[in-house]
This record gives C-alpha cells, sequence and structure tokens, in this order.
C-alpha cells in the first residue's frame, strides 16, 4: 500500500470527499484526485499540510504505513516501530547508535532552514522517525524537487546532522542540505559538495540528475548546512 493509499483510506474515514480535501490544505482542484488516479506521489508539502490538518493520525502510518493509523492507538501499543533507511551516508569516523528517535521537521512551516536550526529546541516536529544503526542524527525533512533523482526524489525524507564552521567541516564530495541566498531569498537543496575551480572562497553544488548543472556559489552565501547521513523513501514501504 502507498502513501497516496492512506491518504484516500484517511479521506474515507474522516468522511471527506477528496475534492474537500484538496481545498483544506490549500491545493489545487485534482492535486490528490490525479494522484489517486494515476498512482502517483504527491509533493511533500501536501503531506505536511495533511499531518498538519490531521494530528489525530499518526504521521509514522501516513508516511510508511508502520504503526496504527490513529494516534491514540499507538498509545497502548510497541513504540519501537522503526524506519529502515533505504540509504546510509556514513563516514569512516561515525559511530552507529543501535536506536534514536529522530524528529521530522516542516521546513516551510519553520520559515526556511536557517529559521529552523536556529529554533530546534522550539520547534515542533511533524512526526519522529525510529532509525536503527544509525550516526547521531540531529533531525530529517522532506525532499523537494528532482535535482537528486533518482536517489532522491520528491517526498523522501532525509536525516542530517548540522554543521556550524562551513570552512573546516565540509568533507569534499559527500551530500549535504544546504541553504544559500539568492537574491536576497533562501534557497534550500540537497547537493553534493565539491571543491570549486574558483578558489577557496567558493563551493561547487552538484546534481545526482545530470539535467541540473553543477553550480558554483560564494561560501559567503551560505545561510546553513547540514551533512546527510541517511534517506528513507516513503512511498515504498508499508
Amino acid at each position: 500500500m502507498s502513501t497516496i493509499d492512506r491518504i484516500k483510506i484517511l479521506a474515507d474515514h474522516e468522511d471527506i470527499k477528496i475534492t474537500a480535501l484538496e481545498k483544506q490544505i490549500g491545493a489545487s482542484k485534482g492535486v490528490l484526485s490525479r494522484a489517486f488516479n494515476n498512482k502517483t506521489d504527491i509533493q511533500s508539502k501536501w503531506l505536511t499540510k495533511i499531518i498538519e490538518n490531521y494530528p489525530h493520525f499518526d504521521s509514522l502510518w501516513l508516511l510508511t504505513g508502520k504503526g496504527s493509523m490513529l494516534v491514540r492507538e499507538n498509545l497502548s501499543m510497541n513504540t519501537d516501530e522503526v524506519v529502515v533507511a533505504n540509504n546510509v551516508f556514513k563516514l569512516k569516523t561515525d559511530h552507529s547508535i543501535r536506536k534514536q528517535s529522530v524528529p521530522l521537521y516542516n521546513v516551510e512551516a519553520a520559515a526556511g532552514l536557517v529559521e529552523l536550526f536556529q529554533s530546534h529546541g522550539d520547534t515542533q516536529p511533524v512526526g519522529t522517525l525510529n532509525i536503527p544503526n544509525l550516526p547521531k542524527c540531529d533531525g530529517a525533512v522532506f525532499v523537494t524537487g528532482d535535482s537528486m533523482y533518482p536517489l532522491l526524489k520528491s517526498g523522501d525524507i532525509v536525516a542530517y546532522k548540522q554543521i556550524y564552521d562551513f570552512y573546516s567541516e565540509i568533507f569534499w564530495g559527500e551530500m549535504y542540505l544546504i541553504s544559500v541566498e539568492v537574491a536576497e531569498e533562501e534557497f534550500i537543496s540537497v547537493k553534493y559538495i565539491q571543491k570549486s575551480e574558483r578558489g577557496e572562497g567558493y563551493i561547487k553544488l552538484v546534481s545526482q540528475n545530470k539535467h541540473h548543472q553543477p553550480k558554483d556559489i560564494k561560501m559567503s552565501k551560505i545561510r546553513a548546512m547540514a551533512l546527510v547521513k541517511a534517506s528513507v523513501r516513503m512511498n515504498s514501504m508499508g
């Protein structure tokens, strides 16, 4: 069963028509119905909106099919339900943690990656992922866009570890969640970071998707950065 199938179950349980659900989450008419008919994914922002509008539905169940549908049912169930990461990006110096709960955040609701990183303790996560045998992670967010396809696609989740010293803590060639300033606005993406031919004041952002050209940016334009530790593809589970 896919995530879109579970959204249909949610709608049936709440006795709400798909068109009404689309309106409730602010989506254009047909966004959900086309996904149902074509068995395709929906953007992560609509998943987040559904989770926010129906907090009594367990976000882990909605995303993965793990656990029980309703939050109140999970209170008396085994709390050790786990999500298996389909990709783990581990450094040689990393030590795996057998059990850890990773908070899942909505970047849009947090007003961007910079604000999220600055207020981790005050930001309410939309869910929690129990992911075993990973290095220490600070949080997880949904992926948007197709620049890392097919390794990552929109709607996947990446678990990350925040870094603070952009000049000395970069591991060249690794994958990062990064926020850069573009035309006085925040641009958030997941990219490989490589050394730039333009010198030490620059880095090169490289996509997995070959249709996206590499881009050199000034280090001074970086606003936030985190090393990607793992990814989870939700629609492949359940």
